[in-house]
């Protein structure tokens, strides 16, 4: 990664690279204090968190009072541009399924996550188109809670299922 984004970008300043232990987001204490630590003393304007949704949207959530930075949740970007992962051909690309190739790519791995979260993301563009198309020239927001359990935040919704 440090080997492409020289070659790349060889004016940037990168204030430090942390790989996370593998496993589970929230990492326990005596793991993430460390890095938090890194963050913080790097002093670093943006952060790229790329742990995979939602692991990355849990994590940043968790520390948005402890990182005073802008957080990004980049997917899994770092490992294709490091070469570790193949993209999908321009082709698919340009049609908008690489998502899809993923999923070919790694089923066992990727269905679950596809499931919870490519159907509520459909639901809420149709929605919004159908509004828009209902009242043209008036900008559409779609309002917490209208196509899922209002006692819970955006990310919850989308990770936990539960829908009205």
């Amino acid at each position: 990664m440090r080997r492409h984004l020289k070659r790349d970008f060889p004016n940037l300043i990168v204030a430090g690279m942390e790989p996370l232990p593998f496993g589970s987001i929230p990492l326990p204490p005596e793991q993430e204090a460390p890095v938090l630590k890194k963050i913080q003393d790097s002093r670093a304007g943006i952060v790229f968190v790329s742990l995979g949704c939602p692991k990355q949207e849990l994590w940043m959530a968790q520390h948005r009072e402890d990182i005073q930075a802008v957080m990004v949740g980049i997917g899994g970007v770092f490992p294709v541009y490091a070469g570790l992962h193949k993209r999908a051909p321009r082709v698919i690309r340009e049609i908008g399924l690489e998502w899809l190739y993923r999923l070919l790519q790694e089923p066992r791995r990727l269905w679950k996550r596809y499931y919870r979260t490519i159907p509520p993301f459909l639901w809420m563009a149709a929605k919004q188109l159908w509004q828009a198309a209902r009242h043209p020239g008036h900008s559409v927001e779609l309002v917490e809670g209208s196509a899922f359990v209002e006692s819970q935040s955006p990310l919850e919704q989308l990770t936990s299922g539960n829908r009205k």
